[in-house]
């Protein structure tokens, strides 16, 4: 007979964490499933910078920042272009969670232990106009601990659950379906594993040694996206609203990142939307010490950085360093080419570099206002940046511009970068310095950044001629596409149950995290606000979590 439970948890990452957490703390037994072993609880949540989407929040008040429910909106309505019918349960989650960044999402975070680093960043700042695309206010809040520092008051409990004979962790274990019984779910069956002792993230193996089939009247799928399996990337690829798909890109997150589960819960009768919608950057470089296979790191840039495609053509705005991302990826695609690329000064780098994710950032992960301190505002830029200046194959490092761009052709192995055309563009830019006025608009962006105090402390550097050899030496650095979230998936109603393609819930069945589009099959609709992944991993795992133990 099959093992039973309360509630079968797919996935152990941020969004099955919480969901197992709400059902335990209401009484109920859960088993987590996961296929990784148990040095990967958590799941890609670790890996990441931990920033989340708050609105008004305490660290905005002091930093001067006016936010509001209402601003907050018109910026995630802007971005989200919500524009087919399926987008009624998204925009429901949009609203929802606006409304949670606002209100208890961060008192409810504050109460377990959780805390954030004092200066908010500027994200995604967007397209230009107001109601369009983007942050019209800084919004990331970078969790104190980043990645780990999110994850684990949640780990925490589900350790406590466990000693309580609450919740059982089942690792190396594969879902392979979903069991059905008169209409409704119940329960799962699947593959054992081989036992692994590969370090977090890194590739494992995938021998079966066994199978198991576990029973309970609540399954919730909680298994994460698809942007570890490069040709399922491509495969959904928006060619018609992005361009075609990159022939080369690098991974953001772990092999295990595969979307097994949401074809097996269509299997089982559940409906899918906007699985055309996903969010990639374009400021990726090879890890000179990967962890999974082809990973890639993104750069966090500052606004001064000059941003130039293939061939040695300045992108024009919005296409600038953290404006409009996914603007700057169909620009990108559109020159026939994978790449770009940055040209920058050391004092840029310095002070604007940043590197995405908790092992990239150990003086964050530290939670040591001394290592902070040392790291960000020592002589150097901080010691992982500079790790990638002298070891990253993407970093060009020259004295003069001939030969830097000597050197960016001879990484690529074509002559595409005319070194004159490439002088006249930085000579150009660098006139419009001499005044407090400029038509350039990273010019005028640059400034008004520094407007901003929490930029002009950490973010952004003095504006300054690239050209000038005192802010030397001169950097290019070749930037590849970078896999990381699907915006769509599983569609699911407020409460996290998975509809069919009718729109009727699936009974027994719940979906929570990057699985649904991190809220009713896409809360993001077509671009995504920074901080809103973690957050909506937390909003859905929660509403899932205590919808199902309500109902059980």
């Amino acid at each position: 007979m099959a093992e039973q439970a309360d509630a079968i948890v797919v996935g152990g990452g941020l969004a099955g964490l919480v969901a197992a957490c709400e059902l335990a703390d209401a009484g109920k037994r859960v088993i987590v499933l996961d296929q990784e072993g148990g040095n990967s609880l958590g799941g890609q949540a670790f890996w990441s910078l931990g920033g989340l989407f708050f609105v008004d929040s305490p660290e905005q008040r002091r930093m001067g920042i006016r936010d509001s429910r209402a601003l907050a909106l018109q910026d995630w309505m802007g971005s989200a272009q919500f524009d087919r019918d399926e987008d009624f349960w998204p925009r429901r989650a949009a609203e929802a969670y606006v409304d949670f960044a606002a209100g208890e999402m961060r008192s409810w975070l504050h109460a377990m232990g959780m805390r954030w680093f004092p200066v908010v960043g500027w994200a995604e700042r967007g397209g230009g106009h107001a109601h369009g695309h983007g942050n019209s206010v800084p919004r990331f809040h970078i969790t104190w601990g980043v990645g780990p520092g999110v994850i684990e008051p949640f780990v925490a409990r589900i350790r406590e659950h466990g000693k309580a004979g609450r919740v059982a962790l089942r690792f190396r274990h594969r879902a392979g379906s979903l069991v059905r019984t008169g209409g409704r779910i119940t329960g799962v069956a699947g593959d054992v594993l081989e036992p692994s002792t590969v370090l977090r993230g890194q590739r494992s193996g995938r021998e079966v040694v066994g199978a198991f089939e576990l029973s309970a009247p609540v399954v919730v799928v909680a298994s994460g996206g698809i942007g570890g399996d490069l040709d399922l990337v491509r495969r959904n690829w928006p060619t018609e609203r992005l361009g075609p798909a990159p022939k080369s890109m690098v991974a953001g997150v772990p092999h295990h990142v595969d979307g097994r589960m949401i074809g097996i819960a269509r299997q089982a009768g559940a409906a899918t939307v906007n699985t055309d919608r996903m969010w990639h950057y374009t400021e990726g470089v090879r890890n000179w010490d990967p962890i999974w296979p082809d990973h890639g790191i993104r750069i966090l840039p500052g606004p001064s950085s000059l941003w130039f495609d293939a061939r040695g053509n300045r992108l024009p705005a919005p296409c600038l360093p953290g404006f409009d991302t996914l603007a700057t990826l169909k620009h990108i695609l559109s020159t026939g080419h994978d790449h770009s690329w940055f040209v920058l000064t050391q004092s840029i780098v310095k002070k604007e570099f940043a590197l995405s994710g908790s092992e990239q950032n150990p003086d964050l992960a530290s939670k040591k206002w001394a290592s902070v301190l040392k790291s960000r505002l020592g002589g150097g830029a901080p010691p992982p940046v500079e790790a990638f200046k002298r070891h990253g194959e993407d970093f060009v490092v020259r004295d003069n511009l001939p030969d830097l761009v000597a050197g960016m052709n001879a990484l690529t192995g074509e002559a595409l970068i005319d070194r004159d055309r490439l002088a006249a563009q930085i000579e150009a830019r660098d006139r419009e310095i001499d005044n407090p006025f400029s038509k350039d608009a990273q010019v005028v962006a640059l400034r008004g950044a520094r407007a901003y105090r929490g930029d002009r402390l950490i973010r952004t550097a003095r504006p300054h001629r690239i050209l000038d050899p005192k802010h030397g030496p001169l950097i290019a650095v070749r930037l590849h596409i970078l896999t990381r979230k699907t915006l769509g998936g599983l569609h699911t109603d407020l409460d996290g149950r998975v509809l069919d393609p009718a729109g009727e819930p699936v009974p027994g069945l719940y979906a929570a995290g990057e699985v649904a589009g991190f809220g009713g099959g896409g809360y993001h609709g077509y671009n995504a606000l920074e901080g809103t992944f973690l957050g909506g991993c937390l909003f859905s795992g929660r509403n899932a979590g205590r919808h199902a133990a309500a109902n059980l």
